[in-house]
Order: C-alpha cells, then structure tokens, then sequence
C-alpha cells in the first residue's frame, strides 16, 4: 500500500490485481439529513466524491449501481441496521472498507461490527476533522489486509508492506534524552540478528515504530513487514488471519487467502499486543514458530515460512504466565531479547523534538503553516504527564494545528485536561492490569473521561480494543 498526500487530506491507495486503485468514493448512510449534508460537504473539501443515501434500502441500490472504497453508516438506520448493511456490502464488494458512526450506548454492537469485519467506529456526536483520524486509523490497519488479499504469481512484485505510528522508519526520531539513547542502542544491536525481540511499555509509546526500525537495521530490510494487532483478531479467526486459508474451508471463504506468517516470508511479523491472544491461539504460534512451517484452514499442505517475530506488549506477561494466561514456552520464545521502550514522561527532554516532528507532519496532512507553540502552550506541555504518550501527542498537535489561524499554537486549541492538569496521579497501566475490581477502574475511567472511549482508554493507558474487550466481557453498555 502507498500513501500519497494532496490538497491537506492524505488520499489512500490500496493495492490490488497489481494495481493501486484510489480511495476517492464514499458512500456516508446517514438519516439525519443535517448532518449527512454536512459531512458529505467536508469530506467532499478534502477530494473525496461523497455519495448519500438516507436509509439502508437506497444504500443498498446505490452499491448496485456503484463501486465505493468506503462505506461510512450509522449503525441505526429507519428501516436497517449497520450490521446488516456491513454484510450486504461485503457480500456485493468484499474491497469495499466500512466505519460505523455510534453513538455511546452502542459499544457492545460496534465491537461486534469489528468482529465482522468493520475497519473501526467513530462515537456520535463527533466534529467532522475527527473523521479524518478515524479514516487515517483505519487505513493503517487495512495495509495488512491489502497485502494479504494479492494473488502471487511468479512475475508478481513483492509488494513492500511497512506501517507505523510515524509516517516512516526514515524520520525515525531518535531523541536526546539518556533513556532515548539507550533504547536506540539497544534497536541497533538487536537489529542484525535474527532474534525474537519482546518489545515491552505503555501504549503510544510507539512500539510499532520501534519494531519497523529494529527490522530497517535488519538483513531483511528489503523484505515485507507486516504488523497484526492481535487485540483486534477474534480468536474464531485467529488462524485463518494467521496461517490464511482455502476457498470452501469455511462460510465465507469464498477466495483462498494467504495468512499474516506466508506474507512476512524472508521478513518480519510484528504481533502487537501478543498478550491479548486467547490460549488456543497461542498453542497454534508456538507450533508456527517451533516448526517454521504453517498449515492453511482447510489445507492438507504445510509451508514452511521463514519469519522473524518481533512482538510487544503493555501489560506484564510474567505475571499473565503466572495467572496461566500466558503459555511460559510462548514467552520464552518470544522474549530472546526484551526491550523497555521509554514513556514520553521518561525521556520528557525529547518532548519538544517530537513536538516539532508532529508539527511538520500536521502541517503537510493539513496543508497549514504553523511555525510552532506559543509560551504557554510550551508551559501546558511542560507540565502535562502525558498518559498517552507519542499518540496522544500526535492527536493533540494535529487538532491544534487544524484549529490555529496563526503562526503559533494558542492555548484555547489545546484540550482542557492539558491545560489545567494539576500533577494528579493517572490511572496507569500496572494498576489496571493488576487491580482485582478491574470493571470498578473501566467505569471510573469512563465517568473521568466524559464517557468518551479514546479518552478512557488513554487514562487507563491501553489500547481503545483492549478496552472495547474488557467493556464486553463486563457487559458494560455506557
């Protein structure tokens, strides 16, 4: 997949068939005519052609008629329901990416979207910019996806598949801090060998950059790079995402389909949160990684794969082999050299090298000119503790650069709880993986939060997934 930016929008392209098509038609369901109205006409400003429908009934004809790259729906519609529409769109254009719009009473049926297929779902009511994030989001995931579905043949090109929190492992930003300086030491020392690297720390601290960077110092540098969010495959799943599958092994496999280890061959396969994968799947990864060889979903054929497994994780996996939620065998194996990737509070004297970083990538995405912080937004940020670390740094900035009509970020664009964050203790990581009335710490979070899930999720320090799986498992329905 390539990534190419025009006119402030990033336009995206998948590959398929050879071929980079654009994503330039979307199709937004939506029976408040208002706001349809209005999200059609701004993303219609970005360079998208926005096509409307009203109700489930015109979107489906509309499908028919024409082929969309993306279908934007609200989950309730007068005469559907998203979920039946996600499945009419994958029946009639399996190509087609699909977002649900929610509203905060409907996690429970969005997380049930994901598991059919849904790319990702964006909270009602929301401001139209934030779409764009959500869109970004989703496109970054179905990079692996993208790359899965091509067909090889002997003259096919090995299609490069490298994804990551920062636009690419080139601007990799080192960082001056003494922490900084290990931790790159230690990505360059490991990078050469062919060891199985266990990348540990809290969530946006950019684990996936930092696994792309140990694979460019790499021999297999050349070859693909394919990143799985394991918190997001449903363990029904996991083993056709993983070692792929026949066509006619399964309702719905219409295509074969080859699986995440067959298309990182010669390269590398980053398992980002490996510790959310039930027992079952672990069982099939270690057999994977003891045997080198995969077996697709209803194939008698092994294949032997050559893959180097760099994973990571925010919670304690020594403490989820104690509880026997994590095989011991799978963790040793994984962790042949572990690396503690630094929290932005623990190397806060890079905070403003990457301030500037995020800077620049904002103002290309959104075409602005936006030199740099005013004071006392470098005071906000100075004195902020940054729970959600390098992602919730890049958010922030990219929304201030969005809202500044000036050469310098003013205070009033950056979010309230920056600005009048008083050294309150966050709720961290190691006290929600670790906390017994863990259901008690998720409403908390969302109470503080506004019950808004991003923002629950970066309090509680985990990824949105993780917290859209532990909502579920509580019958939480906020």
């Amino acid at each position: 997949m390539i990534t190419l930016k025009t006119k402030g929008v990033e336009t995206f392209y998948f590959y398929n068939s050879y071929i980079y098509e654009m994503i330039q038609r979307i199709l937004v369901v939506e029976d408040d005519v208002a706001f349809g109205k209005m999200l059609s006409k701004f993303l219609e400003r970005k360079g998208f052609q926005v096509s409307t429908a009203l109700n489930g009934n015109h979107a489906r004809k509309q499908m028919e008629e024409q082929k969309y790259e993306l279908l934007i729906t609200d989950l309730k519609l007068p005469d559907d329901s998203g979920l039946n529409l996600l499945e009419y769109c994958q029946s009639v254009s399996a190509d087609t990416n699909i977002i649900l719009m929610t509203s905060y009473a409907e996690v429970s049926t969005a997380v049930e979207a994901i598991k059919k297929g849904a790319l990702d779902y964006i909270s009602k009511p929301f401001r139209p910019e934030e779409l764009l994030m959500v869109i970004e989001q989703a496109e970054n995931k179905s990079k692996t996806n993208a790359t899965l579905n091509v067909e090889t043949s002997p003259k096919a090109k090995t299609v490069k598949h490298k994804t990551s929190e920062l636009p690419d492992s080139s601007s990799f930003v080192k960082g001056i801090s003494e922490s900084s300086k290990k931790f790159n030491e230690y990505l360059k020392l490991v990078g050469p060998t062919d060891m199985c690297v266990l990348i540990q720390g809290e969530s946006g601290t950019g684990k996936e950059v930092a696994a792309n960077a140990i694979h460019n110092f790499s021999k297999r540098s050349n070859e693909n790079f394919v990143a799985v969010d394991c918190g997001a495959i449903p363990k029904e799943i996991a083993a056709s995402e993983f070692f792929g599958h026949v066509k006619g092994s399964f309702t719905g496999a219409i295509n074969d389909k080859k699986g995440h280890f067959e298309a990182a061959h010669k390269g590398t396969l980053f398992l980002d949160e490996v510790g959310n994968l039930s027992y079952e799947n672990q069982v099939q990864l270690l057999r994977a990684l003891q045997e080198r060889k995969i077996k697709p979903v209803g194939s008698n054929k092994e294949i032997e794969v050559d893959v180097r497994i760099i994973s990571a994780t925010n919670e304690d996996l020594l403490k989820a082999v104690a509880d026997g939620k994590f095989r011991e065998d799978l963790y040793h194996r994984l962790n042949e050299f572990s690396v503690h990737i630094p929290s932005l509070k623990e190397r806060s004297d890079d905070l403003f090298l990457f301030t500037e970083f995020f800077l620049e990538m904002a103002n290309k995405a959104l075409d602005k000119n936006v030199v740099g912080l005013s004071k006392e937004v470098e005071e906000a940020f100075k004195s902020y503790n940054w729970p959600g670390n390098l992602r919730e740094l890049k958010n922030i900035i990219k929304r201030a650069v969005l809202l500044t009509t000036g050469q310098l970020v003013p205070i009033d664009v950056i979010p309230r709880e920056v600005v009048n964050f008083k050294g309150q203790a966050p709720i961290t990581t190691q006290d929600f993986s670790k906390d017994t009335n863990e259901k008690q710490l998720i409403i908390n979070a969302l109470k503080e939060a506004g019950y808004n899930k991003s923002k629950a999720a970066r309090l509680l320090n985990v990824t949105r997934k993780t917290l859209y799986n532990k909502m579920e498992h509580y019958n939480l329905e906020l």
